[in-house]
C-alpha cells in the first residue's frame, strides 16, 4: 500500500509528462484513495474522541443510580482509546508540537486560547488516570467521584475540541502556505504510522464501534429525537 506522499508524487509526475496538470494541485490522499486534508484529518479524529465522551455521557447517570448495569470493561477500553489515540497520538504528537506554536507565532490575539487547551490537556489525562483507576478490575472501585468525573471531562472536551474545530485548527491552516500545509499532511500520515504502525484512525473508529456494540449503543436510530410537543 502506497503513503500519500508516495501516491501523490506519482500522480505529479505522471500529470507532468502528460502536461495535464501541475503537481502543486495535487492533494494529500488517504488510504482508500480520497483526498484528506491535514484538517480533515484533525478533524476525523475528533469524531473518534467526540464518539467516546458519548459513551461517557451515557454512563454517568447510570452509574449514579445503577452502577452494576454499567460494564467496567467498556470503560476501561474507552479510557485506554482515549488515551493512546488522543492524549498520546493527537495532542502529545500533533496539536502540541505543530499546530500550538504555529498558531501562538502567527496570532498572538488566540495565545490565551492555546494556553488554556494545553491546560485542558494536563487536566484530562489527570482524569483518564483516574477512570482507568476505577475501572480496571472486574468491578468498578468503589468511586463515587467516577460519574462527576465523567461529566466534567465530556463538557471539559465537548468545548476544547468545538473551539479547536471553529477557531484553532482554521488559525493554523492560514498560519502556513499551501505548499507547507500540504507537507504537514505528509507528515502527520508518517507520525501516525510511526505511533500504530497502520491507520490509526480506521483502527479506532473499530475500536469505539466494538464499545459501542458492548454498550448497546452503536445503533443510531435510537437517539433519535422526540418529536416536540404539540402547540
Amino acid at each position: 500500500m502506497k503513503t500519500r506522499r508516495e501516491f501523490v508524487v506519482a500522480l505529479g509526475t505522471a500529470t507532468v509528462l502528460a502536461g495535464t496538470l501541475p503537481i502543486a494541485g495535487c492533494k494529500a490522499l488517504g488510504e482508500s484513495g480520497e483526498e484528506v486534508s491535514a484538517n480533515e484529518d484533525l478533524m476525523r479524529e475528533h469524531g473518534v474522541l467526540r464518539r467516546a465522551l458519548l459513551v461517557y455521557a451515557l454512563a454517568a447517570p447510570k452509574l449514579r443510580t445503577d452502577p452494576a448495569s454499567v460494564s467496567p470493561a467498556a470503560l476501561h477500553q474507552t479510557a485506554v482509546l482515549f488515551r493512546q489515540f488522543g492524549e498520546d497520538y493527537h495532542e502529545r504528537r500533533l496539536e502540541e508540537p505543530f499546530i500550538f506554536p504555529a498558531v501562538k507565532g502567527h496570532s498572538p490575539d488566540l495565545a490565551h486560547y492555546v494556553d488554556t487547551l494545553l491546560a485542558q490537556h494536563q487536566r484530562g489525562r489527570e482524569i483518564t488516570d483516574f477512570i482507568m483507576s476505577q475501572t480496571g478490575g472486574q468491578k468498578l472501585a468503589d468511586s463515587r467521584g467516577l460519574p462527576d468525573a465523567l461529566d466534567s471531562f465530556v463538557l471539559m472536551y465537548q468545548e476544547h475540541t468545538a473551539r479547536e474545530d471553529t477557531i484553532i485548527f482554521p488559525a493554523w491552516h492560514k498560519s502556513l502556505s499551501q505548499s507547507d500545509y500540504e507537507k504537514m499532511g505528509d507528515k502527520f500520515e508518517d507520525i501516525e504510522r510511526q505511533q500504530f504502525g497502520h491507520d490509526g484512525f480506521d483502527d479506532a473508529v473499530k475500536q469505539i464501534g466494538q464499545i459501542e456494540t458492548d454498550l448497546n449503543v452503536a445503533d443510531l436510530a435510537q437517539f433519535t429525537a422526540a418529536a416536540p410537543p404539540k402547540v
